[in-house]
């Protein structure tokens, strides 16, 4: 059975959320909601962490309902809210590997054009800035277990090193890393996100 809400406007439906209608959260979740987790998922190839965000956005759309001002378009709002909690899930969760994968996205993406050339050329400078900042040996060692894949026991054998220094050394440096990384500029993490 087909709800009366389905023939209302997004607008309608705004209004009609802000008076706590049930049925208009409802329809709101079932216009939308398919829709946003396809975005989110592919930008953050992974569609558990999408349909979290999606949740949680929709969490967030009912508890602030009373506050809601949408004025012309409650598809533009969601997915803006959707993008922001892109960048944030980015930011909490970022490696050296996310920025490889964003900057190998970002150009070889269909369309590539000279925005989207700044922008990857932005976040290798941030990675390869961030590693300049590491100690030789430290480098040498997320070097060793990340580009050249091996293992700590290796690693230690190699550099005649205890293990547990390796272990110290990279945990040392993927924290660098992380918080160094956090810092890249929002507009260049939004920019990827709208492409």
């Amino acid at each position: 059975m087909i709800s009366a809400h389905h023939s209302l406007t997004d607008l309608q439906l705004a209004d009609l959320l802000q008076e706590d209608d049930q049925t208009a959260f409802a329809e709101i979740y079932n216009r939308y909601a398919e829709r946003l987790t396809g975005f989110a998922s592919s930008k953050l190839y992974n569609l558990d962490d999408a349909r979290d965000i999606i949740h949680d956005v929709f969490v967030r759309l009912w508890e602030e309902r009373k506050q809601l001002t949408i004025n012309r378009n409650l598809e533009a709002y969601l997915f803006t809210i959707v993008r922001y909690r892109i960048v944030d899930k980015i930011r909490k969760n970022i490696t050296r590997e996310d920025y490889m994968e964003m900057v190998l996205a970002l150009q070889t993406s269909p369309g590539s054009d000279v925005e989207q050339q700044i922008a990857a050329k932005e976040l290798k400078q941030q990675i390869d800035g961030a590693l300049d900042k590491l100690s030789p040996r430290v480098k040498e060692i997320y070097h060793l277990s990340r580009e050249e894949n091996l293992s700590i026991s290796e690693i230690a054998v190699k550099l005649d090193l205890s293990e547990q220094t390796v272990k110290n050394q990279l945990t040392f440096a993927l924290k660098h890393l992380r918080t160094s990384l956090t810092y890249l500029s929002t507009t260049a993490l939004i920019f990827w996100c709208l492409h």
